[in-house]
């Protein structure tokens, strides 16, 4: 399994900006998209000098409740059944705007549009239910060097009250300079393990999962716009992937558990793939591969002595 990473949030002092609302996501992608644009960096408005380093600002949002419509959408696109308890992805879903507001920030040290989703990491205390209002609070940790660049994650806590219930590590690459001797997250290979399922995900799915999350990254939801960036087409969400994993593995999911996932290739939709796993006393072990070539898209792990 996975070395878990520390934390160092308690290695430095924090400064909590509290949110009165979830900001709007479409207009956090808008930014983000313009601030991308040639000159822009010296309009007032918009531009502002990128920082060498994360800032030690913490976002947070406080008595977030469930939507049961938005619960019902997202929990038709992943594949979970609808529950009094909630997809132990969906509180990553509830705090989205927080992350997407920490790297559109002018100062945040790499461009939002680019960044790589390499890696995501939920720790679920307990189960969380329906009702259950959420505090949660998203930050950045220090830029790590990566053997392909550089890398910085952003943390999330999930508390009911003062009882910390969920948290996330999510890992993102900006690609730049090899360094040498730079480790990347890891999390075992699933290669070789038995395939379980196939998957047939159709061309929309990046638009279908963007209505319900509010991901409307451009690399998602039109063949075009993801062409810009040079992908052939529409990519799947990994976080939409990570979750699809989770529903076929929701009947054996115990209250409290880690899941870790590396994210390997991206999946050009449409496409057809294969969910393989294996389930041992301690951890239950899956990925997800391309059901013609085995190409990896990601591999996975769940820890079940959290």
């Amino acid at each position: 399994m996975a070395t878990k990473r520390k934390s160092s949030a308690n290695a430095r002092k924090l400064n909590e900006r509290e949110l009165k609302a979830a900001p709007a996501m479409r207009g956090l992608f808008a930014r983000a998209g313009i601030s991308m644009l040639p000159g822009v960096s010296l309009l007032p408005v918009v531009g502002g000098k990128r920082r060498s380093e994360v800032s030690d600002d913490a976002l947070v949002l406080r008595d977030v409740a469930v939507e049961a419509d938005r619960l019902a959408a997202y929990a038709r696109v992943c594949g979970f059944t609808l529950r009094d308890t909630l997809p132990g992805t969906y509180p990553h879903m509830l705090a989205f705007p927080l992350h997407l507001a920490l790297m559109t920030d002018p100062s945040f040290p790499f461009p939002a549009i680019g960044l790589v989703h390499i890696y995501n990491r939920i720790t679920q205390h307990r189960s969380i239910g329906t009702g259950e209002r959420l505090s949660l609070r998203v930050w950045a940790e220090p830029i790590e060097p990566h053997p392909r660049g550089r890398q910085v994650s952003v943390r999330t806590q999930a508390r009911v009250g003062e009882e910390l219930v969920w948290e996330e590590v999510s890992t993102n690459l900006r690609r730049g300079r090899d360094n040498e001797g730079a480790k990347a997250p890891e999390v075992p290979s699933a290669d070789g393990l038995p395939a379980s399922a196939t998957w047939k995900l159709p061309g929309d799915l990046g638009r279908r999962y963007a209505r319900v999350s509010g991901d409307f990254n451009p690399i998602h939801v039109h063949p075009l716009s993801a062409r810009l960036f040079g992908f052939p087409g529409a990519i799947a969400h990994g976080m939409w992937t990570k979750a699809r994993c989770l529903a076929a593995l929701e009947p054996v999911l115990p209250g409290a558990y880690t899941v870790e996932v590396a994210f390997k290739r991206p999946i050009v939709l449409p496409a057809r793939v294969q969910f393989a796993e294996q389930a041992g006393s301690e951890a239950i072990r899956f990925g997800v591969r391309d059901a013609k070539k085995a190409t990896p898209h990601l591999d996975g792990v769940v820890d079940l002595s959290s």
